[in-house]
């Protein structure tokens, strides 16, 4: 759309992660550390988190472009799945088929691979992102697939990625023994003001053709201001502004032109609630443990515990109930489309028969049939002679032609005898 209009290669600001336009930032510096050195060390298990839209896609598939080839890379995108399905998920994008086996037989083949890529000095790593949506079954599975090791090293590493939600998960109780097997943490902050404008124009200069296009500080402030410095929202809003700018003709962008674009999304609620990054949060005034009697601080603490304990209970109930819920309607749905692709399947058979038997007749060559004579009346049997039936006027007609007849007629009625005539006789 714009591109031409402001000698771009291609839009800069997509919100499909691509490493090529990744921003080299402070954060983004420091996770790809830990994330190397995490892999490097052979270490436990390694989380990063972030708020959504903050790179960690983008930081995952750069981390994974640098890896070598002495690295296997199992990656699972999907979450909203038990135990059982999480780990058929790795497999399957280890290249492994787990179709029709029990879950001892899964995990003896899984152990079996991870055994024979170590000997032939490969790292397997299984990369969960999205990992804030685990249940905590799946995650006390992980957790289990962790114990796949040898004497020396681990089997597989494992590295969760997902949004803040995911520290909160991992702090409960019933997840200690995961969380002490965490040895890399970090959490992707938003970028500030100076990091929002090289981040900006970073990606303009990687889309531009010639002479690169650069946004003003004002502008870029301007946008950081809005964003919260979150890279997600930073692209949002650079992306509208090149859009006004190409609608409006306007190949110098300025404070004014963004702040109608921010106007504009907000009006669409595109950027969600505003947040100020000035706000602080309410402190406490700290009390001294020894200024509160045992007995009172007991008392006001219990209420407390247990009130925080039954909502988690109740939290992580309707999760489950959902999560249940959902795996439902995935199996109904798969077993829909089981069913029409069976139905397909008839169809299309019946359809080949058809076509198959109509290619054969149309293949026969034309036979000429003599005609067929009826049956009735045979051939052989001649029509039987009709007795010749006279009526006696026919007789009588008959006589009439005879000699002498009227002769006779007028001698009988007149009395006259008639002559015997040998003609007559």
């Amino acid at each position: 759309m714009y591109e031409r209009f402001y000698r771009l290669r291609e839009r800069p600001f997509a919100l499909t992660p691509d490493p090529v336009y990744l921003y080299p930032s402070r954060v983004h510096k420091e996770a790809l550390s830990y994330l190397r050195y995490g892999i490097e060390s052979h270490a436990g298990f390694i989380v990063i988190t972030g708020a959504i839209g903050s790179g960690k896609t983008t930081l995952l598939q750069t981390m994974v472009r640098g890896l070598d080839s002495h690295t296997t890379v199992a990656r699972v995108m999907n979450t909203l799945l038990d135990p059982r399905e999480l780990i058929e998920s790795a497999m399957i994008d280890l290249g492994l088929d787990p179709s029709g086996l029990s879950k001892p037989a899964m995990l003896k083949m899984l152990g079996e691979f991870l055994v024979n890529e170590r000997a032939a000095g490969r790292l397997v790593l299984l990369v969960i992102d999205e990992a804030q949506n685990l249940s905590l079954p799946a995650l006390e599975e992980i957790r289990m697939l962790s114990n796949l090791e040898t004497e020396k090293s681990k089997l597989l590493q494992i590295i969760l990625i997902g949004q803040p939600d995911l520290r909160d998960k991992l702090d409960r109780p019933e997840l200690e023994q995961l969380r002490q097997r965490i040895t890399v943490s970090y959490h992707l902050e938003p970028l500030d003001a100076e990091e929002t404008a090289h981040y900006v124009n970073h990606r303009l200069a990687r889309a531009s053709i010639s002479t690169p296009l650069e946004f003003p500080r004002d502008v870029t402030d301007a946008i950081h201001a809005r964003s919260g410095g979150v890279p997600r929202l930073i692209n949002v809003i650079a992306d509208a502004t090149l859009v006004f700018g190409y609608g409006e003709e306007r190949p110098v962008i300025d404070a004014s032109l963004v702040q109608e674009v921010i106007a504009d999304l907000d009006a669409t609620g595109v950027l969600g609630p505003r947040s100020n990054p000035n706000r602080r949060e309410s402190v406490v005034p700290a009390v001294p443990s020894s200024a509160i009697p045992a007995p009172i601080a007991a008392a006001a603490a219990a209420p407390i515990a247990a009130m925080r304990t039954a909502e988690d209970d109740k939290l992580a109930r309707e999760l489950a109930e959902r999560e249940k819920e959902l795996r439902r309607r995935e199996q109904e749905m798969a077993s829909r489309e089981k069913e029409l692709a069976e139905q397909r399947r008839v169809l299309a058979d019946q359809y080949r028969l058809l076509r198959t038997q109509a290619q054969a007749q149309a293949a026969q060559p034309a036979v000429a049939h003599a005609p067929v004579a009826s049956a009735w009346p045979p051939a052989s049997a001649a029509p039987a002679a009709r007795p010749r039936v006279q009526s006696p006027s026919f007789a009588m007609y008959q006589s009439k032609r005879r000699p002498g007849f009227w002769r006779r007629m007028k001698n009988t009625l007149l009395g006259t005898p008639e002559p015997v005539l040998e003609d007559s006789l």
